[in-house]
């Protein structure tokens, strides 16, 4: 059994991986904004906002896996990148592996092409998202002296307004994006919280950012 704080733990990606490892046994707890409307049975909450210094610091306190499930919204809009430099202090300090889940207009079309989020239609209401999940990779591969972390970059279709079934499977991959025979490129939430309690349980990409879909 792992002890693992998710920051973020309320939103879409957090709150499934809260739930995904509650089911498997673990230690969780969840620092969020508000409480959720239905919390998980087994899971712990804490309320706080991010930008209160003391508060940041407790989400690392204690924990064998700390989950930066944090999306650049409402009072992070702009702040996030500040947020996540304050955060990886403090989970040095504890000795913990930092999780961070990411977004996919990062991720490359093909090897060697453009970022999802460089390509023409890409929406521009979530340009200001994907560039700030794209800062926080490329601070993670900059200057992660002794700091074991992982980076999760989801399917392209994949959010709240997608939720899909959990099916059991999921395929991985590197920095490209990971599209079906169709071209499409999905994940559901569950299936999504199953790759990344796998890695935190086995962990198979340390100090790397991998992609799920499938």
């Amino acid at each position: 059994m792992a002890k693992i704080n998710v920051i973020g733990g309320t939103g879409y990606a957090g709150s499934n991986i809260v739930r995904e490892a509650v089911k498997r046994g673990h230690d969780v707890t969840s620092f969020s904004r508000n409480l959720p409307e239905t919390p998980v049975d087994g899971a712990r909450y804490v309320t706080g906002s991010v930008l209160d210094a003391d508060f940041l610091a407790t989400t690392a306190a204690g924990a064998d896996v700390v989950i930066e499930a944090l999306s650049p919204r409402g009072e992070l809009v702009g702040k996030l990148e500040g947020v996540f430099d304050a955060l990886l202090p403090h989970v040095k300090g504890s000795g913990a592996r930092l999780g961070v889940i990411g977004g996919a207009g990062s991720l490359q079309v093909a090897p060697g092409g453009p970022l999802v989020m460089d390509t023409p239609g890409f929406p521009a209401e979530i340009l200001p998202e994907s560039k700030t999940a794209g800062a926080l990779l490329e601070t993670l591969k900059a200057g992660s002296d002794k700091l074991s972390w992982f980076y999760v970059s989801p399917a392209g279709g994949f959010g709240g307004f997608a939720p899909g079934e959990a099916t059991g499977a999921y395929r991985t991959g590197g920095d490209v994006l990971l599209v079906d025979d169709e071209g499409n490129s999905n994940i559901s939430g569950a299936d999504f919280a199953l790759a990344v309690v796998d890695e935190v349980e086995s962990p198979a990409h340390n100090n790397q950012r991998f992609t799920v879909a499938y």
